[in-house]
């Protein structure tokens, strides 16, 4: 494993670790190449005051400028719950398309009607549609990040939308793994499956065993180590305490259903999930839906 920078084998990446969330965020781009790609950024926000703030942004955004490159793309690997994307934001200040996976609109019909966005006056609505991100991924689909070449595969379980970019020698797994020592994402929220979950992580160790695997996440709480983001395939098929290659599909979801059962709502659910939604968008206010949840 690795800490928060690889540049060994192509493409070169760089992550960022948000305490506050434990996100990591990544920019990814190929050596002698200065087109890139953001990977699941993080817009900062305060819950109690309603109020957003870019620290966590801006220093993405001063590491792709201190290395002359010239963001792309601007990646979601899903609708995250526990942090509000900075897509827009970015995008704003360095320019590049904002992209997800074609699933996104399984999981509007799933939301709309709980939030009760889609007939908002802009720049509130979830336009049912998808179109507000530049582009939404069809399964498999290949693209470049300037010369680099890059695929999508559909990895759901944690959401119904979670997609994985392979991109060279690495994939970008979001929610779907974490690290050998924490395992895998929840699959309690609305829509997700913890058998889908696990034809998911057979999808990922499949892969050759030489590729770098960036997790979404991490919590190194009581395991004595600093946050890290990658472990190769083969590290993960042999010590994922959840998913490793010899843990069965029935002890996989038996194990998921009983750790997910009564875990508590993460505190940035409902902005996360509206703002998300709205690829990255903050708009003008926030609902709270009331025992909805």
């Amino acid at each position: 494993m690795t800490a928060d920078n690889s540049e060994a084998r192509g493409p070169a990446v760089r992550g960022f670790f948000d305490p506050a969330t434990a996100t990591w965020t990544y920019v990814v781009w190929g050596e002698g190449d200065n087109s890139c790609a953001v990977i699941d950024s993080v817009l900062d926000y305060d819950p109690a005051a309603g109020r957003t703030s870019t620290a966590s942004a801006d220093k993405v955004i001063s590491f792709v400028e201190s290395r002359g490159l010239r963001v792309e793309w601007v990646l979601e690997t899903h609708i995250h719950a526990d942090h509000l994307t900075a897509a827009q934001y970015i995008k704003k200040k360095t320019g590049g398309k904002t992209a997800i996976s074609k699933h996104i609109l399984d999981v509007l019909k799933t939301w709309e009607p709980i939030f009760h966005n889609a007939a908002d006056a802009p720049p509130n609505p979830f336009p049912m549609n998808g179109s507000q991100f530049d582009h939404l991924f069809e399964d498999g689909e290949a693209f470049k990040i300037g010369a680099l070449d890059a695929r999508i595969i559909h990895t759901p379980g944690h959401t119904p939308a979670d997609t994985s970019y392979i991109i060279g020698s690495s994939v970008f797994v979001g929610d779907s793994m974490f690290l050998p020592d924490v395992g895998a994402g929840r699959c309690d929220f609305p829509g997700g499956s913890a058998e889908d979950s696990y034809d998911s992580t057979r999808k990922l160790l499949a892969l050759p065993d030489e590729t770098r695997m960036y997790v979404g996440h991490d919590y190194p709480e009581g395991k004595n180590r600093r946050p890290q983001c990658m472990a190769t395939v083969a590290e993960q098929k042999q010590a994922n305490i959840r998913a490793g290659v010899n843990i069965q599909k029935s002890a996989f979801v038996a194990q998921r259903r009983d750790a997910d059962r009564g875990k508590p709502v993460p505190e940035l659910l409902l902005p996360s999930l509206q703002v998300n939604l709205r690829a990255g968008d903050v708009g003008n206010f926030i609902r709270i839906p009331v025992n909805r949840i």
